[in-house]
C-alpha cells in the first residue's frame, strides 16, 4: 500500500520505510491441554499479547517506534498467521483480533497442515520460547523531536521517537526473536482432556476430565455452549486436581464459569433483538455495563435518513465490487468484511464499467436511467455537474486506487536484479544532491589529556545524482466504454506499471554498464585476462583484488565483497560456485574432486541486461564482485520523496477525446558511486 500526499521529508524522514514489523517477545510460551500423540481431531489455539503499546527499536527505523493503537487498522478478524512473515509457511488464521487497555490482542487456530505448522507445535511441546511478529503498513508516521513529548496509547513518551499513526494489520508471524518483553502468547487445543502444559522443559497436568465434565454442565444450565477460555496459569508443585485454591484446574473451572455467567447475562440483556451487539460483546469480551449502555444508545429514536439518488452506492462498494470482478488477489485484506459482502450481493455477476460510471454518476446527480447519453453520465461521474444536496463519489479516485493495484502488478512483473545491487536514496525536490565518498580518513584519533576531540573531515572526493520524471499517457476510449469492457481499467494500468518497470531497468543498467572509465587497472578494481573467466581460480583472483584495495591513506578500507553479479550465460557457474562445497572436473586433465572455497560466501545476481547488445559495454562474460550497497555501493537511485513504485492518476479525457485518461509517472536519478565497492573481471583476455 502506497503513501498518499507526502509532504517534504526533512532529516529525520529520511530513511522511514512504509512498512513495520512489529517484533513481540512473549516472555513465556505455554501449551494448555495439547492433543495426545497421533490425535488429529484437536485443533490447536493461541493467543497472544501481541503489542503493549510501548516504544520499540524496528529494523530500519532511525529512533524508536511507538504504533498509535487507535490510528490501527484491522482490514478483517480473520488474519493469516504464518511463520516468518513467509507466504509460503502458513500456521492458521486469527479469530479474533482487539485493542484492549492499550494493548493489541489476537486469538485464532493453528488451523494449516504445513510442516511450519507442525514446527511450531511440536517445538512449543519440547518448551520452545516462541515469539509472535505483527507485519504493518505504514500510512501516516509523527516524528517528535527531541524534548518534546507526546501523549500514545494512554501513556506519555519522550522524543526522539517516531509516532505510527496510522497502519494496517497484514498477517502475524510466529518468529524465534522478538523486542517487546511484555508480550505473552499460548497455544491450546480447545476441548482436549489429559493435555499438557510446558514451560522451562517442565509438564505438568492441568485440565482432568471432571474440568470438561462440570463446564458441560453448565453449558446446558445455560443452554448455551461456553468459549474455550485460554488463561496462563503459573505452574507450582500443587499435583493436578488438587483443592488448592492456586491450582490450576481450580483457576480453569472459575474462569470457564465467570465467562458461562458473562455470556448468559448479554444474552439476557439484548433478548435476541440486538444480535450485532450481542455478538460482537462475546467476541470482544464487553461487560454488562457496556453491552446494556450500547443496547441504550441502539434503542434511541433515529433522526430521519436523508435518501441521495435510490440506486447510489458508496465508493468504498464500487471500488470493491470493481476489484472482486477483476478477480484481484488478496482482496479480503483491502476492505473489511461488511464492504466485501455489499459489493458481492449488489453486483452478483460482477460490475461492468457503463455500471461503474452510472452509480457514480447517480451518486452526483445524474437522473438519467441508462448510458444513452455516454457525455452526460462522464461530466457526472467526474464532478462537473454536481447539485446541492447529493452525495459525491470520487470516480477519479477510485479509478486510481483501482488501476494503482494493476499499476503493481505490471510494474513487480519485469526483472528487479537492479534492487538488489544499489543503494537507495530519499531526495525531496529535483536539484542536484552532493555527497561525499564513504572512504577517507574517518578513523579515530587518541583523545589527548583533557578530552578535546580531533576534528574530521568528510574529504575531497563526491559524487552527485538528482531525481528526474519519466511518464506516459494511455486513454480508455469510446469503444471500451460502450462494450462495457471493465477489463480496460486493469489492462491500461499494467501496461503503465511494465512501462515503469523496463524504463528503470533500462536507466539503471545503462548508466551501470557504461562504465569504462569507472572499473579500470588505474583505479585497482579491474582484471583480465584468460584466467579471469568465471571459476574458481577466476573468483579468487577477484577477491583477492577486491581485498586489496586501500583508501586515500593507503590503508586496506575494510569492506568485504558480498554479491556476485553475471550475464544469464555464467547464472549455473555463479549459482555452483555459492551454493556447491565441491566443484568436479572431469575433463581430459583428469582433475580430481575439488573443494569449493567459496562455498555461501557471495550471492549470486543474474541480469539479462548484461549481455544485451543495446546497451554500452555489453558482455556475456564479464561478471562483477560488489560490497554490499549498504556497506559500499558502486550505484545509486534517487527517488522522489521515497516513492520507489510509479504513480497513477485518472481524469476525464479532453473535450476532443470521449474517454478516460490515465498517466503513469516515476521520478527517480541514477548514479555511479564509489569505485572501490566492486571489482569488474573481462572474463577474457
Amino acid at each position: 500500500m502506497s503513501r498518499k500526499t507526502q509532504s517534504p521529508r526533512r532529516p529525520e524522514d529520511e530513511h522511514v520505510p512504509d512498512r513495520i514489523v512489529l517484533r513481540c517477545t512473549p516472555g513465556n510460551i505455554s501449551l494448555v491441554a495439547l492433543a495426545a500423540e497421533g490425535d488429529d481431531q484437536a485443533i490447536p489455539r493461541f493467543s497472544m499479547i501481541a503489542y503493549t503499546g510501548e516504544p520499540m527499536r524496528v529494523e530500519g527505523w532511525r529512533f524508536p517506534v511507538v504504533v498509535d493503537l487507535e490510528g490501527l487498522s484491522i482490514p478483517s478478524q480473520r488474519r493469516p498467521v504464518r511463520f516468518g512473515h513467509s507466504l509460503y509457511q502458513g500456521v492458521g488464521h486469527t479469530e479474533r483480533i482487539a485493542v484492549e487497555a492499550g494493548r493489541l490482542i489476537a486469538e485464532g487456530f493453528v488451523s494449516r497442515d504445513t510442516a511450519a505448522a507442525r514446527e511450531v507445535v511440536a517445538s512449543g511441546r519440547r518448551g520452545f520460547p516462541w515469539q509472535a511478529s505483527i507485519g504493518a503498513q505504514v500510512t501516516q508516521v509523527e516524528f517528535v523531536r527531541n524534548g518534546k513529548s507526546v501523549t500514545v496509547n494512554g501513556k506519555t513518551f519522550e522524543g526522539p521517537l517516531y509516532v505510527a499513526r496510522r497502519t494496517v494489520l497484514g498477517e502475524i508471524s510466529f518468529v524465534d526473536l522478538g523486542a517487546d518483553t511484555n508480550t505473552a502468547a499460548t497455544i491450546a487445543a480447545a476441548e482436549q482432556a489429559g493435555g499438557c502444559r510446558l514451560e522451562s522443559g517442565g509438564c505438568s497436568e492441568v485440565m482432568e476430565e471432571s474440568v470438561m465434565e462440570d463446564d458441560h454442565k453448565n453449558a446446558e444450565t445455560t443452554n448455551t455452549e461456553p468459549e474455550a477460555v485460554e488463561t496462563e496459569v503459573p505452574v507450582t508443585g500443587t499435583e493436578a486436581g488438587a483443592s488448592s485454591p492456586q491450582s490450576p484446574v481450580s483457576s480453569l473451572r472459575a474462569q470457564a464459569l465467570a465467562e458461562t455467567k458473562r455470556i448468559t447475562a448479554i444474552r439476557r440483556i439484548c433478548a435476541g433483538k440486538f444480535p450485532d451487539i450481542e455478538e460482537k460483546a462475546i467476541a470482544e469480551g464487553w461487560t454488562e455495563e457496556k453491552t446494556e449502555l450500547e443496547k441504550l444508545r441502539a434503542s434511541r429514536p433515529k433522526a430521519p435518513a436523508i435518501h441521495a439518488v435510490e440506486n447510489a452506492m458508496g465508493g468504498q462498494v464500487l471500488e470493491a465490487a470493481c476489484m472482486l470482478t477483476a478477480k484481484l488477489a488478496q482482496v479480503d485484506e483491502l476492505y473489511d468484511e461488511k464492504t466485501l459482502e455489499a459489493a458481492s450481493k449488489r453486483f452478483r455477476g460482477g460490475i461492468g464499467l457503463q455500471e461503474l460510471l452510472l452509480e457514480a454518476a447517480w451518486a452526483n446527480g445524474f437522473t438519467g436511467r441508462n448510458f444513452r447519453d455516454s457525455r452526460e453520465v462522464l461530466r457526472f461521474a467526474f464532478g462537473q455537474n454536481l447539485q446541492a444536496g447529493f452525495s459525491t463519489i470520487d470516480i477519479g479516485g477510485i479509478l486510481s486506487n483501482v488501476a494503482n493495484k494493476f499499476l503493481l502488478e505490471g510494474f513487480f512483473s519485469v526483472e528487479r536484479t537492479w534492487r538488489n545491487i544499489t543503494a537507495v536514496r530519499n531526495v525531496s525536490d529535483f536539484k542536484t544532491v552532493t555527497s561525499y565518498r564513504l572512504i577517507g580518513k574517518d578513523q579515530y584519533e587518541k583523545v589527548a589529556p583533557g578530552g578535546e576531540l580531533k576534528h574530521g573531515t568528510l574529504g575531497e572526493q563526491s559524487y552527485t545524482n538528482k531525481a528526474d520524471t519519466y511518464g506516459l499517457l494511455l486513454s480508455i476510449d469510446r469503444r471500451d466504454i460502450i462494450n462495457d469492457d471493465l477489463g480496460a481499467i486493469t489492462t491500461v494500468p499494467r501496461k503503465l506499471g511494465r512501462g515503469s518497470g523496463l524504463k528503470i531497468n533500462d536507466v539503471f543498467w545503462s548508466v551501470f554498464m557504461n562504465n569504462a572509465a569507472f572499473f579500470t587497472v588505474g583505479n585497482k578494481n579491474y582484471i583480465e585476462g584468460v584466467d579471469t573467466a568465471l571459476g574458481i581460480d577466476a573468483l579468487t583472483l577477484g577477491e583477492k583484488t577486491f581485498m586489496e584495495q586501500v583508501d586515500a591513506d593507503g590503508k586496506p578500507i575494510g569492506i568485504m565483497p558480498q554479491v556476485l553479479l553475471v550475464p544469464t550465460s555464467l547464472s549455473a557457474m555463479a549459482t555452483m560456485l555459492f551454493k556447491s562445497l565441491e566443484i568436479r572436473d572431469n575433463t581430459a586433465n583428469a582433475k580430481y574432486p575439488t573443494t569449493n572455497p567459496h562455498a555461501g560466501k557471495f550471492r549470486a545476481e543474474v541480469s539479462r541486461y548484461l549481455s544485451n547488445a543495446q546497451y554500452t559495454g555489453f558482455s556475456d562474460k564479464a561478471w562483477y564482485l560488489l560490497a554490499d550497497p549498504a556497506d559500499l555501493p558502486v550505484i545509486e537511485v534517487a527517488f522522489l520523496n521515497g516513492q520507489e513504485s510509479p504513480t497513477i492518476e485518472t481524469a476525464e479525457a479532453d473535450f476532443h477525446v470521449l474517454g478516460i485518461q490515465m498517466r503513469g509517472y516515476h521520478d527517480f536519478g541514477v548514479a555511479l558511486q564509489e569505485p572501490r565497492g566492486g571489482v569488474k573481471s573481462k572474463g577474457a583476455a
